[in-house]
C-alpha cells in the first residue's frame, strides 16, 4: 500500500500531511510512533474509571495527534469527544462518542499497520 492510499483509507489529507511534515519518510516515521502512543490507551483507562476531567486531557492531546497527522476520521470524532468531555463531566451522549472514536482508531491503526508492515 502506497502512503497516498493509505491516507485514503484514514480519510485523511496526503498532500496536506505531506506539505507539513516535508517527506513521505517523516510522515511513514510518524505514523508507525502513532502506533505506540499510549494517549487513546490513556482516555479509555480514564473514561473508565470516570475520571472526565483527565478523559478530556487525554482526548484533546488524542484530537491534536491526529490533526498533525492528517487522520482527518479519528480528529474528527475524538474533536468531538473533547468538546462533550470539556465540562469535566459525563456527557449524555458519552457511549456514541467513545464508539465513533473506537471505531476510527482501530481503522487508523490497522491502515497504518498495513502500510509500515508492523
Amino acid at each position: 500500500m502506497s502512503l497516498k492510499e493509505c491516507y485514503v483509507k484514514l480519510g485523511g489529507d496526503y498532500e496536506e500531511v505531506l506539505a507539513r511534515l516535508f517527506s513521505e519518510d517523516m510522515v511513514r516515521r510518524f505514523l508507525k510512533k502513532f502506533l505506540s502512543d499510549g494517549t487513546y490507551r490513556l482516555l479509555l483507562e480514564k473514561l473508565s474509571s470516570e475520571d472526565y476531567p483527565e478523559a478530556f486531557r487525554a482526548a484533546h492531546t488524542l484530537k491534536g495527534v491526529c490533526e498533525n497527522l492528517g487522520l482527518s476520521d479519528l480528529c474528527k470524532s475524538s474533536s468531538m469527544l473533547t468538546e462533550a468531555l470539556r465540562a469535566g463531566e459525563r456527557p449524555e451522549n458519552l457511549d456514541v462518542l467513545i464508539a465513533q472514536v473506537c471505531t476510527n482508531y482501530e481503522q487508523a491503526v490497522s491502515a497504518i499497520q498495513m502500510l509500515t508492515g508492523c
